[in-house]
């Protein structure tokens, strides 16, 4: 019912409300300093929003971008804080805001942004973000393309300029260094999702077995220990 149009009701089906997410931080092994950070960044300003509505120290940040190697959990943990901020999530990608018909690209855009408004709290993520909002000014660029993405920013910016708007954009990579200068800006908070160390792939097995009948002395440490270079991904 909230969605005014027919470009809006793309998202309808993308929005998951934070009770049936079913992940949360607990459901995430290892990542303790970028939830952590997270926490302090997104979860208490969608909580508390009567603490960071004075001054510019304690804005709350619109953008977040999270990198690191494939299968490193950025989807999950995005997932998990949405549950954890009581916020909506829209997972949105690069073919969510594209169309056959010319000009529905900027059209998408705007609905994309005017729909979560209604929707706040919201987490808007953005999944491969390179993909989205990668470099300007490649020679096989296409017009819409370039359209879309200065529509994403100009109202990116807008959300910027409303505090009370309780809307993040978090993007997820595996490639920050082909995004376009003009979004890194936007994205000022830049949070790596390593791969994990042998006692945190102990606690990821320990969360990936949890339903599972092991004999009381499977060798979880040495599993883990052999695993070096393993990402969460991979572990399952």
């Amino acid at each position: 019912n909230l969605a005014k149009d027919e470009y809006e009701t793309n998202f309808v089906s993308a929005v998951v409300p934070p009770g049936e997410i079913g992940v949360k931080f607990d459901d995430v092994g290892a990542l303790e300093d970028v939830k952590k950070a997270l926490n302090e960044l997104v979860i208490l300003p969608m909580r508390r929003p009567e603490l960071f509505n004075r001054g510019n120290l304690l804005r709350p940040c619109k953008g977040i971008l999270l990198f690191g190697p494939p299968g490193t959990g950025k989807t999950l943990l995005a997932k998990a804080l949405a549950t954890e901020a009581g916020a909506n999530f829209i997972s949105i990608t690069g073919s969510s805001l594209t169309s056959k018909w010319f000009g529905d690209a900027e059209k998408l855009t705007k609905a994309l942004f005017s729909f979560a408004s209604k929707l706040a709290p919201v987490i808007i993520f953005v999944d491969e973000v390179d993909s989205l909002l990668g470099a300007r000014g490649g020679a096989f660029e296409h017009e819409a393309t370039r359209r879309m993405r200065n529509e994403f920013m100009a109202a990116w910016d807008g959300l910027r300029s409303k505090e009370s708007q309780r809307i993040v954009i978090l993007g997820a990579t595996n490639r920050p260094f082909d995004l376009d200068d003009a979004v890194i800006r936007r994205l000022p908070r830049r949070l790596y999702v390593d791969l994990p160390d042998a006692d945190n792939r102990l606690k990821i097995l320990k969360i990936i077995l949890a339903q599972e009948n092991l004999e009381p002395d499977f060798p979880l440490q040495n599993l883990a220990n052999s695993t070096e270079g393993y990402s969460g991904s991979d572990l399952k």
